[in-house]
């Protein structure tokens, strides 16, 4: 018998991926911006979680991290309302190769985002980081999801039934 499509698991994907646009759309892409170019609601908004997690990267980004997002607003942006869909919908065998790429993409980039989180120096007066291991493990917690669920992603895309015996076409 064939397998069944995760459904637990795909409602959680298509959650995670409606829910990253306007996370994306209002928030993360902010960095790349010019100056006074987002309404100041969303601007106090960004900075007022920014100061509540001790988060740098988002208000000073350091290079890497605007090329995170550079990859986030062109690569990743155009996937979410398909992959929304597809996990949506449900069953959908097609959608296994684009989400094994985006997975891998996405946990490649939060190796060096958690680095930074844990093991940056940001003693320097200016800086805006975490200073205690609690603040470091608070802000590593905003971001792991982004490392968890696209690893649960990629799991569930390589080893699921539904997902990896992906049909061989009758010879004639």
């Amino acid at each position: 018998a064939m397998a069944a499509a995760p459904r637990w698991r795909e409602r959680l994907f298509a959650l995670y991926f409606l829910s990253h646009i306007p996370i994306t759309l209002l928030f993360d892409l902010q960095p790349l911006l010019p100056a006074g170019l987002c309404p100041a609601a969303l601007t106090e908004l960004l900075q007022g979680y920014a100061a509540a997690f001790n988060d740098p990267m988002m208000l000073q980004p350091p290079e890497w991290f605007k090329a995170f997002i550079y990859c986030e607003a062109f690569l990743q942006m155009p996937f979410f309302p398909i992959a929304a869909y597809a996990f949506l919908k449900g069953g959908c065998k097609w959608i296994r190769t684009p989400a094994i790429i985006y997975s891998t993409h996405v946990a490649t980039t939060l190796v060096p985002i958690l680095a930074h989180i844990l093991f940056h120096d940001f003693s320097k007066p200016e800086d805006l980081g975490p200073q205690t291991l609690r603040e470091r493990l608070t802000l590593l917690s905003v971001y792991v999801p982004y490392l968890l669920i696209p690893l649960l992603i990629l799991y569930t895309m390589l080893c699921h039934p539904h997902y990896s015996h992906v049909e061989k076409r009758k010879r004639k």
